[in-house]
């Protein structure tokens, strides 16, 4: 009997995906644990394996389809000994569910009182028409339809005249027509709406190109938005001098070349936070309204940025594993990281982070809390810099780190002792090994 194969839920909070890529096609032989097409979530795009062996029938979801639900049939596996026409009814089974949803939509606009909105709508076109930034702006604020304008510039384009010399009984007119059968409150909705495109215009004359988000970009933006608008920052800057940290890699990754392992400051930054945090139980936790969580563990979540956008591998309890324990599993996590093959418990949880743009130049900067997380550490450049050494103006090593921490659930004396404490770890490192 074929068997359907169904979007896979590939991460704990998954509830659809975009079907990136087919690495099968159809009459292709499978077997367990076959890689058969890559899932883009909201946090990675990630390989999907075969379970049954067989043959692929058909493919019902093409590649690059965007919010595919968890369970629905994206495909059907025949079985040996089976053919094409023993898919029959399949097909019919698994179109079934994508025929019912659209039916529901078309059901909704059946009552005569729903014409309004769609004749309404016209306004939402008026971020396509042709038009100058400033035509939009001034059709927005006299709430023109600017699909109903004739435009005088070049090529048809709209511009500050022909809005200005339009009267609102021009684009009102249709409204009226088209609401007359609904109240008056509905009426005037779409009005009320209209100013909405003037907020998300662009200036089409400038050449350009429109890129489609991933999911994991639509993910990044929602929740940084989240975490700015409803998470209070807090920042806390500290400098601190890297000598003593340097010359410890350096005499370490001689010992460690034997075993092919190099540290990098990254590395040691990531035991030394891990320390840091499990010594102040006070800025390991998360928030949760009425009640604080504290983590009696650190569990390190590392920023790192992938063609697909910013991902945090996580180093469990950071605290209690060796240097060299932390470099090869971050090298390990980010090139994994890099190549979309990440586990969803690898990057998923974390008690806090950190964010190195150092390799960059960057001096000093202020990074977005990664919810539920309660702080994050932003990491710049080690640069020589005029430094006061045992009460004499000298020249060290010095770099810039900022704590951003959840100021509902951190004090700023508590963000404070952490920092103090962090940078007394890196500025006498050999308590990092001990």
């Amino acid at each position: 009997m074929p068997i359907e194969i169904k979007m896979p839920a590939l991460s704990p909070t998954m509830e659809e995906g975009t079907l990136a890529k087919w690495l099968v096609k159809e009459g292709d032989t499978v077997k367990s644990g076959d890689i058969m097409a890559e899932i883009e979530t909201d946090k990675a795009t990630m390989e999907f394996e075969a379970v049954d062996e067989g043959t692929i029938g058909k493919v019902l979801v093409a590649e690059g389809t965007d919010n595919v639900k968890v369970g629905a049939v994206i495909a059907i596996l025949l079985e040996e000994g089976e053919d094409a026409s023993a898919i029959g009814s399949a097909p019919a089974k698994a179109a079934a569910p994508k025929e019912e949803a659209p039916k529901v939509e078309a059901a909704a606009p059946a009552p005569e009182a729903k014409p309004a909105p769609a004749a309404a709508a016209a306004p939402s076109h008026g971020s396509r028409v042709k038009a100058s930034p400033l035509a939009r702006r001034i059709a927005a604020d006299k709430g023109l339809d600017l699909s109903g304008i004739a435009g005088s510039g070049p090529n048809g384009r709209i511009v500050k005249a022909d809005v200005e010399s339009a009267k609102p009984g021009q684009a009102s007119a249709p409204k009226a027509e088209a609401a007359a059968p609904a109240p008056t409150a509905t009426a005037s909705a779409p009005a009320a709406e209209a100013p909405k495109p003037a907020a998300v215009w662009f200036d089409d004359s400038i050449p350009h190109t429109v890129e489609k988000l991933s999911n994991i970009r639509k993910t990044i933006a929602r929740r940084l938005t989240e975490s700015k608008q409803q998470v209070p920052h807090i920042y806390l800057t500290v400098d601190i001098r890297l000598d003593a940290l340097l010359k410890l890699r350096g005499d370490l990754n001689k010992s460690l070349d034997a075993r092919g392992v190099k540290l990098s400051v990254n590395d040691l930054l990531i035991k030394a936070l891990g320390v840091a945090l499990e010594n102040s139980p006070k800025c390991n936790v998360t928030f949760l309204g009425n009640e604080m969580v504290q983590y009696s563990r650190a569990d390190v979540s590392v920023a790192v940025s992938t063609p697909t956008g910013l991902i945090t591998p996580i180093i469990r309890d950071a605290a209690n594993k060796g240097v060299a324990k932390i470099s090869s599993e971050m090298k390990d996590l980010a090139g994994r990281a890099k190549e979309n093959k990440l586990k969803p418990e690898e990057y998923q949880g974390g008690t806090a982070s950190l964010s190195n743009m150092g390799m960059f130049g960057i001096k000093q900067f202020e990074a977005v809390i990664n919810p539920p997380q309660g702080m994050i550490l932003a990491v710049g450049a080690g640069e020589k810099r005029p430094y006061i050494v045992d009460d004499a103006l000298g020249v060290a090593t010095v770099m810039t780190a900022t704590g951003s921490f959840d100021h509902r659930a951190i004090d700023g004396a508590d963000g404070a002792e952490m920092l103090k404490l962090f940078k007394a770890l890196v500025e006498s490192p050999l308590g990092l090994i001990a």
